[in-house]
């Protein structure tokens, strides 16, 4: 299913001089009745409108559970109080999100060749084809997951693919190596011969011991945060198993003893240090590659119109203080695309035996080594699975771990919460200097016995937000969205005709009603844009073509009103292939920065 190109014509009722008066008809038969207009009032133009935006709106979701985990969705913006540093904010944007509300709304395209008998005779329930209205990506992290966890992820996701997939799901399997990419489809075959061929892929460079065995955890607690403990820790297991001190000659004076194992000491500590460096160089490359794989899988999220979850499997791993910043801004990302990530501890039920867990053996015998290691495995672990719950927590999504029934957690992960709150606030006096807040969220009634799940905090930008790219990304968002706006009331309506049995012609005609916008007057005249797109997507929900248009209006007070009774009309035609598509249509004005989304659907046999 191919689209061979995209031809748009815009037809700015009574607007652009000539047409009527040359007698000649708008094309495919779609008819345009308006006074005419002065052309100097109007024009359109390809290039993207400038919006004036809201800057640094911090979003805030929010997921509330009830004793038996079910999230509940009666709570008002009243309701909740919100801290960024201990300090009270004022929520000035709010709106609960729920899942699978309804079936997508969508305006269905009339074959032009039909006679208007044929056209009436045809049911519309049959006129309209299957939806993709959900999408989940699954991301199975196969550089930190061993092979023998991963294995066991992949059977249960396996299994949990077979009962979830349905006519309006599509799903992808993406990996942070990169091996074995699936895009969005609904065939099971494909998905199971993907998950088929998941193995743990871990980094070159990566594999073998180092002497001593640190963890990127310890690694980054000697280096980092100069931990002398760990430091310590590590020195002893170098001299305990890797380099033990020379031998003390019989006799040896204490002074020359003393030296021999200052001398000892200081090799195993410069050995330890050195080996911290290797271990986070190697660390930091490969959760800076998950962290590269999380935002390439947003985007693709974020392209996909419908309901969007983010699935990531892995055994968790350790973030840097270096690294958070790039962590807040993958929660900003997914937050902003209306993604749910959820997250699935590949390990199950972990245990850890002292000096290792099941999979490892330190091979260290002094018993206060062997404690200290073990503590510093528990710790490493902790960490390691910090990233995979903030994640969940700060985009309303949920976290399975510590539990060896996958496929159940497959089911709780896959399913997006009941209810999410989202709440917005604008920082006071916020510095621009990228320094981390701490955010918390409470309910002000009574909560005993509700579980509330929130994003932990964000990191302050370090320059201000571009007016006119925030605007095309509300756009965007827009766009991959099937949420029905209708801030601007505007009427869609679709044909297609077949002209061979492998070209056809979509045309798209939204006719939008101006009366509600906000126009700026300046010098007589009245000021607007309006930013308009056509996209198309096929049955799968993904993205083919679009086109964009911006009208400039600069209406004298007369031919406003004539605009007020006649609307704007804008036709976009797109030369497709037979098949099934979704079109969306997004209309934006920049005065009162109000928008319309309509959906709608053409099936070309």
């Amino acid at each position: 299913m191919q689209v061979r190109g995209a031809t748009a014509a815009l037809l700015l009722v009574g607007v652009i001089s000539g047409l009527e008066s040359r007698g000649q008809a708008p094309q495919n038969g779609i008819q345009q009745n308006a006074p005419p207009q002065n052309t100097s009032e109007m024009s359109s133009h390809d290039a993207p409108a400038t919006f004036s935006t809201k800057v640094n709106l911090v979003m805030v979701p929010v997921v509330v559970r009830d004793t038996r985990g079910k999230a509940i969705g009666t709570l008002q913006k009243e309701d909740f109080q919100l801290f960024d540093k201990g300090k009270p904010q004022v929520i000035s944007k709010f709106s609960v999100e729920k899942a699978g509300e309804a079936e997508i709304p969508a305006e269905v395209a009339t074959d032009e060749a039909a006679s208007p008998v044929e056209k009436s005779a045809a049911p519309a329930s049959a006129a309209t084809p299957a939806i993709a209205q959900r999408f989940v990506l699954y991301l199975f992290d196969d550089v930190h997951t061993t092979n023998s966890d991963l294995m066991q992820a992949r059977n249960a996701a396996d299994r949990h693919l077979t009962e979830a997939l349905d006519a309006t799901t599509r799903a992808a399997i993406f990996t942070t190596s990169g091996q074995g990419n699936v895009d969005f489809t609904d065939d099971r075959v494909m998905l199971h011969e993907a998950l088929m061929k998941l193995m743990a892929r871990p980094t070159l460079g990566s594999a073998g011991k180092e002497c001593p065995d640190l963890s990127y955890y310890m690694a980054d607690l000697i280096q980092n945060k100069n931990d002398q403990t760990a430091l310590q820790a590590a020195a002893q297991e170098v001299l305990a198993t890797c380099d033990p001190p020379p031998p003390i000659p019989p006799g040896a004076p204490a002074a020359e003893v003393q030296q021999i194992m200052q001398q000892a000491e200081q090799m195993a500590e410069s050995v330890t240090r050195g080996t911290a460096v290797g271990v986070l160089a190697l660390g930091e490359r490969d959760t800076r590659l998950a962290f590269t794989v999380l935002e390439s899988a947003i985007r693709r999220l974020a392209a996909a119109p419908g309901e969007r979850t983010l699935i990531f499997v892995s055994a968790g791993f350790v973030l840097t203080d270096e690294l958070r910043y790039q962590e807040t801004d993958i929660m900003d990302r997914a937050i902003r695309a209306n993604v749910r990530i959820s997250s699935l501890n590949a390990r199950g039920l972990y245990v850890l035996i002292p000096g290792g867990d099941a999979s490892t053996s330190s091979g260290v015998a002094l018993p206060e080594l062997m404690n200290l290691k073990t503590q510093y495995q528990r710790e490493s672990a902790l960490a390691e699975e910090g990233i995979m719950a903030e994640l969940a927590d700060g985009t309303g999504g949920r976290y399975f771990h510590n539990n060896n029934d996958l496929k159940a957690g497959f089911g709780q992960v896959g399913a997006a919460p009941e209810f999410v709150y989202v709440l917005g606030f604008s920082p006071q006096n916020l510095r621009l200097d990228g320094t981390y807040h701490a955010l918390k969220v409470t309910l002000l009634k009574a909560s005993h016995g509700l579980d509330l799940q929130a994003r932990r905090g964000y990191y302050a930008p370090k320059h201000l937000a571009d007016p006119e790219e925030d605007a095309k990304r509300e756009i965007q968002e827009a766009m991959f969205s099937r949420d029905e706006l209708q801030d601007i009331p505007v009427e869609l309506h679709l044909q297609f005709f077949k002209s061979s049995d492998v070209a056809a012609k979509i045309a798209v005609l939204a006719r939008v009603n101006v009366r509600n916008l906000r126009f700026h007057k300046t010098d007589g005249r009245n000021n607007d844009n309006l930013t308009i797109l056509s996209g198309v997507f096929d049955g799968n929900g993904n993205y083919i073509t679009g086109t964009q248009k911006t009208v400039e209006m600069r209406l004298q007070d007369a031919t406003l009103e004539k605009v007020f009774n006649s609307g704007i009309t804008v036709r976009t035609n797109f030369d497709v292939a037979p098949g099934s598509y979704v079109i969306r249509l997004v209309v934006r004005d920049s005065e009162g920065q109000t928008m319309a989304a309509r959906n709608g659907v053409v099936d070309i046999p």
